[in-house]
């Protein structure tokens, strides 16, 4: 792989759709918030990654890509040892992507062609077999289904601080009427005001906060029944089921390389 910049920067105003940058993190590592001209498509080779904009958090594993649109404000922290390949996509020439965040499955092609598209020259021939393997990969993008691994951020303060404290708690089995009287706020009231700000119930927000937690857990290396109990579940198989309920694989097997 030829040695280039690993400034993103340095890719936002390049003569061509899309500019291809490799780099790698340590485990731990953060970046503060900013944004990009360009949208983003950035492909995890290896490691785990969350990302997190006004909108939610998202948890990125290993063999997945997450999609950011130009100018969407976003911060960044590994979870583990990240190898990252990033594409740095002029939304003018690709108005047909998603225009919000997103995680989305690779296919084994577009993963191929990410990766060749990284030995690219930054100014590729748009003519040749270069341009035609970018507009490739701007069809797979656009193709390929997102996946549920966004926990969406509520901007109501009270909720705010409620969910920090369901976030730091997520073993806790108390009910929204005991999370109610929490928040001071009616239970009819708080579950109204979850879906209005989430999307999403109070019970599947709980759910998803724990699944989010342990992809992140489970890219550490830590055992399925130790994360099992730790998040509330009564037992490994109870938490196994739900792990494929949602993401159609067991825990133990979805971090398996393509």
């Amino acid at each position: 792989m030829p040695t280039r910049s690993t400034d993103p920067d340095d890719y936002q105003d390049v003569p061509r759709p899309v500019a291809a940058m490799p780099k790698d993190f340590p485990a731990g590592f953060t970046i503060a918030p900013h944004r990009h001209k360009r949208s983003q498509l950035t492909f995890f080779v290896a490691g785990v990654m969350t990302v997190t904009t006004e909108a939610g958090m998202w948890v990125v594993p290993p063999q997945r890509a997450v999609w950011i649109p130009g100018g969407t404000e976003h911060s960044l922290r590994m979870v583990s040892p990240v190898a990252m390949r990033a594409l740095y996509i002029d939304p003018q020439t690709a108005p047909h992507l998603p225009r919000t965040a997103c995680v989305i499955d690779v296919s084994r092609l577009l993963r191929e062609l990410i990766l060749e598209a990284m030995n690219f020259p930054i100014l590729y021939d748009e003519a040749g077999r270069e341009g035609r393997i970018i507009a490739l990969i701007l069809d797979e993008i656009r193709a390929l289904p997102a996946l549920p691994l966004h926990l969406p951020s509520p901007q109501d303060g009270r909720l705010v601080r409620l969910c920090d404290r369901l976030a730091a708690d997520l073993a806790s089995e108390r009910s929204l009427a005991a999370w109610s009287q929490v928040a001071g706020i009616s239970p009819r009231n708080l579950d109204r005001l979850f879906r209005r700000e989430t999307g999403m119930s109070f019970g599947a927000w709980r759910r998803q906060a724990r699944l989010l937690a342990a992809l992140s857990r489970l890219a550490g290396g830590e055992p399925v029944t130790t994360i099992a109990l730790d998040l509330g579940y009564d037992s490994p198989a109870a938490f196994t089921a739900m792990f494929r309920r949602h993401l159609g694989v067991a825990p133990s097997r979805y971090f398996a390389p393509l």
